[in-house]
């Protein structure tokens, strides 16, 4: 088990470096540098000033030596002009310490030019907030769907099949900002007159409540249940009609037992792996959540550095995705081993 991790971390940590580095070129693509040149300067700079301004702050070197200074394993870029002041990747506003690496190797992820603030100060805190919807998002959606997919899967072709299974299809095939827009107008305007809920969960970066936090997580858990709910489906499904199954049924089990003791461990390896997929598309896919219920999480936070052209803030946010879906992959196949003891790993 011990040699499988290491030998994952390992791909792991070679696959988050060509991925980040891939983000890393798409950023600093020249209209991208000039962009933020005149974002920090005037619009109206001319071309020369431009040049000079990146070259000032380092952005002309070879792209693998700043991939170099954002990891932390090259020294920063330092300039100390004329009149003293220094400028690089590593000069901070309102601090005179210099370092000569500040990278992420050393817990420095950069400096935001749009919120005028460390980055990894801001991530973390809109992390945390994004953190809490998938948790509650978790809690509701996960239960929800299984319980679906078995009673689905029970009875192949029955009544009860078709029916949860066209429910499950219809909230896979109905986007956020649809059901968003519906459960704000049923449940929090004049509308048709059930105001129990907020239409705005802005108050719920302070304090969770049900008025202001139940909308968000009723809309993520309503998208993303369909999906597992199905996968439950079709394993429960399968399992049924197994042979032990068919053993158990004519040794005189019951029907109760059969599903619970024999059916129902074998039916969550399959959706056990679109469960953990669902951790990564709950981080990145809370941007149209986030912003129709002004939410400002880990996905408006993703917006703004995008809109904002924000290099720093926008590798950081990219970086914590990755992390986050190769952490999630690796669980996923250890949890395999234990939900069907016949897979091993090596």
């Amino acid at each position: 088990m011990w040699i499988f991790i290491v030998k994952r971390t390992g791909v792991m940590a070679l696959t988050a470096l060509c991925l980040t580095f891939l983000v890393f070129f798409l950023t600093n693509l020249q209209p991208n540098l000039e962009k933020l040149a005149k974002t920090q300067g005037t619009m109206r700079m001319s071309d020369e000033a431009v040049d000079s301004w990146l070259e000032q702050r380092g952005y002309k070197q070879p792209l693998l030596v700043r991939y170099g200074e954002w990891l932390g394993v090259s020294p920063g870029f330092i300039l100390v002009k004329e009149d003293g002041k220094a400028l690089g990747r590593c000069v901070k506003p309102g601090s005179d310490h210099i370092p000569n690496y500040c990278g992420v190797l050393q817990g420095d992820l950069g400096w935001s030019t749009v919120f005028k603030d460390h980055v990894s100060s801001i991530v973390s805190k809109r992390l945390g907030l994004t953190g809490w919807l998938m948790l509650f998002v978790m809690i509701v959606m996960v239960p929800m769907a299984l319980i679906i997919g078995v009673l689905a899967g029970m009875r192949e072709g029955s009544r009860t099949d078709r029916s949860l299974s066209t429910f499950a299809i219809i909230t896979t095939a109905t986007p956020e900002y649809v059901s968003g827009v519906v459960f704000v107008v049923i449940f929090a305007s004049s509308a048709v007159g059930l105001r129990w809920f907020k239409g705005s969960s802005a108050s719920a970066m302070d304090t969770i409540t049900i008025a202001n936090f139940t909308l968000p997580v009723m809309t993520m858990a309503f998208y993303g249940m369909g999906y597992i709910a199905r996968m439950t489906r079709a394993s429960m499904a399968e399992v049924m009609i197994a042979q032990y199954i068919r053993t158990a049924r004519l040794k005189g089990v019951s029907f109760g037992n059969i599903v619970l003791k024999h059916a129902l461990r074998n039916a969550l390896i399959a959706p056990f792996t679109v469960i953990m997929l669902q951790i990564p598309w709950l981080l990145t896919g809370v941007v149209i959540v986030e912003t129709l219920f002004n939410y400002k999480g880990f996905g408006w936070l993703l917006v703004q550095a995008a809109s904002n052209n924000d290099i720093d803030l926008l590798l950081a946010c990219s970086m914590v995705a990755v992390f986050v879906v190769l952490v999630t992959q690796l669980i996923s196949d250890i949890g395999y081993v234990f939900l069907n003891p016949r897979i091993r790993i090596s």
